[in-house]
């Protein structure tokens, strides 16, 4: 169960009986910087963070290597502008699994999520869409558009509901292998399969459309109004390259729905101190247990031998030896850059070419000096205390994503922000405020020139969409960040700038997700293993995917 750190002898010195031109080795620095760690974990993103606290609760010594100066891989807050404090990629919090909340007691540790008040959905002829929490009020809004969805909204909301409960089992579950001999996996596929009989035959149909259809054809089902149906359609494309009118999309906005805050669900919120601050409660948590945290500790190889991982080399040249090896970084990082492609079975490195990106979305973070002045609303107000979601109707959704489909960014892009300065003014200067700005579509292949040509024109283009709605914003931009797909994969190491590891489709997911035959965390290298958004259940603030790789490796769960 050791695990030992030694140095590479530096290149181009000839040791002879242990003593290099440049003097005797120094056998007591060596001596002194013998370690016994139980396991390593590449990246100090969320789900590496989580896998690590847990980990070390159960009396492992665990070391985290995180790539960057900072913790949090894609959640994470960084002071980009002198006194502005922004949620850089992840901006808000609801997916993250209220049992890694109570089990790593994160409240302790400095975890406070303030819930966000709803969705405000301006429109470009003066007229606005604004759902809140209180349901009553909400229905009213509703029906100043349609009576009729006023009436559905109940309904489905109920409906949404159950479909939720009835997967969010699954969310901390191994995935069962349909392949294996194992009669204890083929007990879990029976087990699902009586779940689902056990489903009210309307039930069924309903999660059978969720995972089939697309999220407009879904909610055309339930309503009429073409705002709601954009605004709440929008959900499904979050992550992906399709479009609300693609097939699958419907499971992805379950997957939205999935989340939960204070035992509420569908609840989102912003935690104080910016999305880092999740990262830092659960790092907290691992310290306390006894991990080891590093930053700027970029890997250079995982290193193996007869078919097993035996530790990692760091960009430094220091060799560390561990007994276990975890990734919370993506299948294609991993396996395609760390690992020896010798070390695997061709099958599953040829399976790991065809995992699919397609990153589809881009930030643009915004320093302002005033709030923006709405023309359907105008004022400050609580209306801005939300989400602001740009996506006035169904066809404008569609027309953003054909754009895209030919290696365009959106001219008229989707736009999901919030304010966080009006939950958390301590992130910006006193009368400061911060806009951040989730983009979609800005496809990270594109077909005329370079993302470093384009990067400037791209966050000029969401300013510009902007105004058209609050036409002061433009006077009260102080700073602005702009993160392409491509800075994503530079500096996030998001592959293709994929901000879920990869997309949320039905051939990648549960069983299927990263590649069939290994979902279940483990990987053809013993002792390697996977616990990053790639690996079940998938993407966004979650932990999920840490927490079930280090019960499966503790014997917790099969």
């Amino acid at each position: 169960m050791a695990m030992s750190v030694r140095r590479r002898r530096p290149s181009g010195l000839v040791a002879l009986n242990g003593v290099s031109q440049l003097g005797r080795t120094n056998t007591a620095d060596y001596s002194r910087r013998r370690v016994r760690y139980n396991a390593i974990v590449i990246g100090g993103g969320h789900n590496g963070l989580t896998a690590a606290a847990y980990l070390a609760h159960a009396g492992r010594k665990v070391l985290v290597l995180e790539r960057r100066h900072v913790l949090g891989g894609a959640a994470v807050t960084e002071e980009v502008f002198p006194g502005f404090r922004f949620s850089v990629c992840s901006y808000v919090v609801s997916l993250l699994r209220p049992e890694i909340i109570r089990e790593l007691d994160l409240r302790r540790h400095g975890l406070d999520i303030r819930p966000l008040d709803g969705t405000f959905t301006p429109m470009p002829d003066g007229r606005y869409l604004w759902r809140v929490d209180d349901h009553a009020q909400t229905r009213r809004e509703i029906a100043r558009h349609s009576t009729l969805d006023a009436e559905a909204y109940d309904t489905y909301g109920k409906t949404m509901v159950d479909m939720a409960r009835f997967v969010k089992p699954f969310l901390s579950m191994t995935p069962p292998d349909p392949m294996s001999r194992d009669p204890r996996e083929l007990m879990k596929l029976a087990a699902i399969a009586a779940r689902l009989r056990s489903l009210p035959e309307e039930d069924r149909r309903t999660q059978l459309q969720l995972m089939t259809m697309s999220a407009a054809d879904f909610l055309d089902q339930w309503f009429e109004s073409d705002v709601l149906k954009a605004t709440m359609s929008a959900s499904g494309i979050i992550g992906t390259f399709q479009g609300v009118r693609s097939p699958g999309t419907a499971y992805v906005l379950l997957h939205h729905y999935m989340g939960e805050l204070a035992g509420s669900f569908r609840a989102w919120g912003v935690p104080t101190g910016g999305t880092g601050a999740v990262s830092t409660a659960i790092a907290a948590a691992a310290r306390e247990a006894g991990a080891e945290i590093r930053t700027n500790a970029p890997i250079e190889e995982i290193r193996t031998r007869r078919g097993r991982a035996i530790g990692v080399t760091l960009a430094t040249g220091d060799e560390l030896d561990a007994d276990i090896v975890l990734s919370s970084v993506d299948p294609r990082v991993t396996f395609l850059k760390l690992v020896d492609a010798r070390a695997l079975p061709s099958e599953f490195v040829d399976d790991v070419r065809r995992y699919r990106f397609r990153g589809s979305s881009g930030k643009v973070n915004l320093a302002l000096d005033a709030l923006p002045d709405f023309t359907c609303r105008p004022g400050p107000g609580a209306h801005l205390r939300g989400a602001i979601s740009i996506s006035p109707s169904v066809d404008y959704m569609e027309r953003a994503y054909d754009q895209a489909k030919y290696g365009e960014f959106s001219r008229r892009p989707y736009i999901d922000m919030v304010i966080p300065t009006l939950t958390d003014p301590s992130v910006a200067p006193p009368g400061k405020h911060i806009l951040s700005c989730f983009v979609q579509y800005a496809p990270y292949a594109l077909a005329r020139g370079t993302w470093d040509e384009q990067r400037e024109a791209f966050g000029d283009t969401v300013v510009e969409t902007l105004e058209e709605y609050a036409p002061n914003i433009r006077q009260i931009i102080r700073h602005r960040q702009v993160l392409t797909p491509l800075d994503l994969e530079r500096e996030f190491g998001l592959t293709e700038g994929n901000i879920f590891q990869g997309e949320l489709t039905l051939d990648q997911l549960f069983f299927l997700r990263p590649v069939p035959g290994w979902a279940r965390y483990s990987t053809p290298i013993r002792n390697l293993w996977m616990c990053g958004s790639a690996t079940h259940p998938g993407g966004g603030v979650m932990g999920a995917p840490g927490r079930n790789a280090a019960r499966r490796i503790l014997g917790q769960a099969r």
